[in-house]
C-alpha cells in the first residue's frame, strides 16, 4: 500500500512537472554551467590548492564537484517538504488528502519523491559530465561505502525539511528560519573548500551539521577509496543523526497536523 501511495505521488509530480517542458529542460542547463564554471576555476588555481585537499585527493574540481552535486540534496531535504507542502495548500489538496486512508508517513515520503527522483538524476548529470568531459576519476572508489553514507545523509536531511515543514505548518511561515539554515550550511558545511581550513570556532558549528559529515564520507569514499574503518567516524554520526531526527520529525509533522485540524487551519498559508 505504501508504495503504490509513493508511486502515485511520484507519477503526479512527474506529469505536472514534464508540462512545463521549457522550465524542465532549462533545469539541467544550469548543471552544465556550474560544471564548466568549477572546472575553469580549478584551472585557476591549479597546484596551489593540492597540500589543502591532499586529503580528498588534492584536485580542486574533484572535490567541489561532489560538494555542489551531493550538496543538493541538503536543500532539498531543508525545503523540499515545506515547498511542497505549501503547494498542497495552496491548491487545495492538502486537506483532501488527509481526509483519505493515506497515512501520514506515506504523504510525507510521496510528497518529496519526485523531488529526490529528480535530483538523483542531477546528480548523475555532473558526475557522468565531469568524467566524460571534464576528466573527474573514481579509479579506486568505495562505491558500497558512498552508496551507505548517501542513504544516511538523505534521511537525515530529510528528517530537518520534514520538521520545518511541521514549523510552517503551525506558524504559517519559515522561509526566513529554512534561508539562514541554508546559508549557514553552504558557509561551514564544506560544499565548496574543506572544512579544515576555517577559523576554529566555525568548525565547531559544522560539526552540528549531519552535511559536514555526509560531504566528508563521500569524498572520502569515491576521490580516495577510503576504508570502512576510516570513514566510521562519519557514517556513525549520520547514524546517530538518524536515530535522533527521523522519529523526532514524524513526531512533530503529526503533531502539527492534528494541532492544524483542531484549528481548523490544515488549508491555511
Amino acid at each position: 500500500m505504501m508504495l503504490r501511495q509513493i508511486w502515485a505521488f511520484l507519477l503526479r509530480d512527474y506529469q505536472t512537472e514534464v508540462s512545463y517542458r521549457l522550465s524542465f529542460l532549462m533545469s539541467f542547463v544550469g548543471v552544465f554551467f556550474s560544471s564548466f564554471v568549477f572546472y575553469f576555476i580549478s584551472q585557476l588555481l591549479g597546484d596551489s590548492v593540492s597540500p589543502i585537499l591532499a586529503a580528498y585527493g588534492g584536485d580542486y574540481f574533484s572535490f567541489v564537484i561532489i560538494g555542489i552535486a551531493f550538496g543538493g540534496y541538503f536543500g532539498l531535504g531543508l525545503n523540499g517538504f515545506a515547498r511542497a507542502l505549501r503547494q498542497a495548500q495552496t491548491t487545495g489538496t492538502l486537506e483532501a488528502l488527509m481526509m483519505t486512508p493515506t497515512s501520514v508517513s506515506g504523504i510525507i515520503i510521496g510528497s518529496a519523491a519526485w523531488s529526490y527522483a529528480f535530483t538523483t538524476f542531477r546528480v548523475l548529470i555532473y558526475l557522468l559530465l565531469g568524467t566524460v568531459i571534464l576528466g573527474l576519476r573514481f579509479t579506486s572508489a568505495n562505491y558500497l561505502a558512498a552508496l551507505v553514507a548517501l542513504v544516511l545523509s538523505i534521511v537525515s536531511f530529510a528528517s530537518i525539511g520534514i520538521i520545518a515543514a511541521s514549523v510552517i505548518m503551525i506558524i504559517k511561515r519559515g522561509d526566513p528560519v529554512t534561508g539562514l539554515f541554508g546559508s549557514m550550511a553552504n558557509l561551514v558545511g564544506g560544499i565548496y573548500y574543506p572544512v579544515e581550513i576555517l577559523p576554529g570556532w566555525l568548525q565547531s558549528i559544522a560539526n552540528l551539521l549531519p552535511i559536514t559529515y555526509a560531504l566528508r564520507a563521500m569524498r572520502l569514499a569515491l576521490l580516495t577509496g577510503a576504508s570502512w574503518s576510516a570513514l566510521a567516524p562519519d557514517l556513525l554520526a549520520l547514524l546517530l543523526f538518524c536515530v535522533l531526527l527521523f522519529p523526532l520529525s514524524l513526531v512533530a509533522f503529526r503533531y502539527a497536523v492534528e494541532r492544524a485540524r483542531k484549528e481548523g487551519s490544515l488549508a491555511h498559508y
